[in-house]
């Protein structure tokens, strides 16, 4: 624990009469029960060995300390001990005789492991305040918890309270006064159950131009199996003083779990968090013997509105779950700010380098075993989720309204997830599976519904595996982007302009399969300028065993290399132009207002092979089942065709 230590001093007041005279505060506050003013008549020092008092009446120590017999208890009943110092040995006390005014030491507990805080026994200042006074409410909620706990006490409930908590002002009295955030912050002992309710206000003090570290209101400080219920936290987004040249970084979270083992967060109200809402990290580097990682986090049921930079930032962590908070309106620009650097819902990015020496990646921290899961978003200025490094991370069941973007990530399962374009991301994709190296893999993208896009899944990443997605209402279904070794399974896309695209990029080793693809506009495939370098040549994309394409469109393949497209179903027609290493195989073809098969300008190693093609049925043009009006007649071989 820091600062100051909360002196709770404890009181009475020696006699109690037959008629005891009961005030019911004035204050307006219906939390604090009708007080016993009448004074008691008896004194605590002759009280016998292993007895136990009901206080119905008022004890006013006057700054004495009374030692107390062996195993005495006191129980509530009406009364009030304060003003002086209670020894015992052994022995209960109920919880509602506790107050700022009463001070407990030697051997005692609470007879109850459950604590309810009265404001009204406990000398924190409510409402607007100074700096000097937020900050010893900071001091005090925190010595209270710990108190408790000393205690006992396992549960401590907060019902009305409104205060302001200075969170960002070193309280080290150390020569070297290091400032961390999660030390200066409020925080909670082990073993320990924060409920808060709608009535419960905790408020960041708004830093200004003279302190502008990161703080949080509470922390979980290497510590463990605690839960945090209710309540509502405030940031100071619109109240801070940032630098003129602030990068988008500066502000507060309100929040921090650094080194928390089996901590649950659960149905909390964020706002304006300043620099972010939730900061989940560890001690020490993932490689020295300091190492102190987070484990077993549920963050569950909260709201996070109108954060600065993002919501979640996960950045050391195992065994994390985030379900079914709601974000709303995430590093969106507010009043006052604007809406800082990242603009994601959660952001998981834990630190990494590659050994100069060895060449090997080292990670200083590490994200792995996480669950995001029945979360709803909406109007994030980027996008829900960044998934930038990590392992074995599920997202799914969430409904979204922006975007997701996956990097050097491996043993990802993105499923299930409903991803509705709202506001400007009808402007942007839904999907980037991106990143390479050796850290990318085995990422698996399923089930999920994407609906008014510019595109709906690009892929640009290494082992992805891409499989029963249904993407409608969008420009354009899936996209290539430098991808490899990517399985594209049994999708439905419905699009406007192209169902799948590959252009100006390279493709290798990606298969797709059992794909259904209707548009009703452009064009059901499009490759363009794909694999059109020479050392690019010998790169693979395979279309085989029943992709269906509809909508009597024309596949266009131009200036493409590495093509195999065997055994699929066309309504409409393929062109090839400019091609290299293009196989087109035993395909069922039904063209319309097209050509069933084109090729023409420059092809090269292009085989055209036993494909059953309709005869065009259009009427706006001279179509042929096959038109080879190719400029160089020995690249291509054709055989095997026919045309009904």
């Amino acid at each position: 624990m820091k600062r100051l230590s909360i002196v709770f001093i404890l009181l009475i007041v020696l006699s109690c009469s037959k008629d005891p005279k009961i005030i019911i505060p004035d204050d307006g506050q219906s939390e604090q029960e009708p007080e016993i003013t009448t004074p008691c008549d008896f004194n605590l020092s002759e009280i016998e060995e292993g007895t136990t008092k009901k206080i119905n009446c008022a004890i006013d120590l006057k700054g004495e300390t009374i030692t107390l017999a062996s195993n005495v208890s006191f129980d509530y009943d009406g009364g009030t001990i304060t003003n002086g110092k209670l020894v015992f040995s052994g022995g209960k006390i109920d919880g509602k005789l506790l107050n700022h005014k009463l001070e407990i030491e030697g051997d005692v507990k609470l007879k109850d492991k459950v604590f309810s805080f009265l404001k009204s026994k406990w000398d924190l200042t409510e409402g607007k305040t100074t700096s000097d006074i937020a900050l010893e409410n900071t001091a005090k909620l925190e010595s209270l918890f710990f108190f408790i706990k000393k205690l006992g006490g396992e549960t401590f409930k907060i019902d009305q309270l409104d205060a302001f908590f200075e969170v960002t002002k070193v309280t080290s009295t150390t020569t070297n006064q290091n400032w961390y955030p999660s030390l200066e912050a409020v925080n909670l002992p082990s073993n320990f159950n924060l409920i808060m309710t709608d009535n419960t206000h905790l408020r960041i003090f708004p830093g200004d131009k003279y302190n502008r570290r990161s703080g949080a209101i509470l922390a979980v400080r290497e510590t463990e199996n605690i839960t945090i219920t209710g309540g509502n936290f405030y940031g100071d987004r619109d109240e801070r003083v940032f630098s003129a040249d602030d990068p988008g970084i500066e502000g507060s979270h309100l929040l921090h779990i650094h080194s928390g083992k089996n901590i649950t967060v659960d149905g909390i109200k964020f706002k304006n968090g300043s620099s972010g809402t939730i900061a989940i990290y560890s001690t020490g580097f993932s490689f020295n013997p300091n190492y102190d990682p987070t484990e077993n986090v549920t963050i569950k049921n909260c709201l996070i509105e109108n954060s600065r930079r993002m919501g979640i930032a996960l950045v050391d962590g195992r065994n994390v779950t985030i379900e079914n908070n709601t974000f709303i309106d995430i590093g969106q620009p507010s009043e006052k700010t604007d809406g800082g650097e990242v603009g994601y819902a959660i952001n998981i990015e834990p630190d990494r380098f590659r050994d100069p020496v060895t060449g090997l990646i080292k990670e200083r921290q590490r994200v792995f075993d996480v669950l995001i899961k029945g979360n709803t978003e909406r109007n994030s200025r980027i996008g829900f989720l960044t998934l930038t490094i990590g392992q074995d991370i599920t997202v799914e069941d969430n409904t979204i309204g922006t975007r997701l973007v996956s990097s050097f990530i491996s043993g990802a399962k993105i499923r299930k997830n409903k991803f509705k374009a709202l506001g400007k991301a009808t402007e942007s994709w839904a999907m980037f599976i991106a990143g390479s190296g050796e850290t990318v893999f085995n990422n698996e993208i399923s089930e999920n519904t994407i609906e008014g896009y510019s595109a709906g899944i690009i892929i640009g990443s290494y082992d992805s595996y891409v499989h029963h997605n249904t993407i409608k209402d969008c420009a354009t279904g899936i996209q290539f982007s430098d991808a490899k070794k990517s399985r594209v399974y049994n999708n439905t896309i419905d699009v406007r302009n192209n169902g799948i695209q590959a252009t100006n990029t390279t493709c290798d080793e990606i298969e797709l399969k059992g794909n259904t693809v209707t548009t009703s506009g452009n064009y059901t495939v499009y490759f363009a300028q794909m694999n059109n370098k020479p050392e690019d040549q010998d790169k693979k994309v395979v279309f085989d065993e029943n992709n269906v394409f509809e909508n009597n469109k024309v596949l266009i393949f131009s200036k493409a290399s590495g093509v195999i497209f065997n055994n699929n179903v066309i309504t409409g027609g393929v062109s090839i132009n400019n091609a290299n290493n293009f196989t087109l195989s035993k395909n069922k073809i039904t063209p319309n207002e097209s050509h069933g098969i084109r090729l023409y300008n420059s092809l090269n190693n292009v085989m055209v092979t036993d494909n059953i093609v309709s005869k065009p049925t259009g009427t706006t043009g001279n179509y042929n089942c096959l038109e080879n009006d190719t400029s160089t007649p020995s690249g291509v071989t054709v055989s095997g065709n026919s045309c009904n």
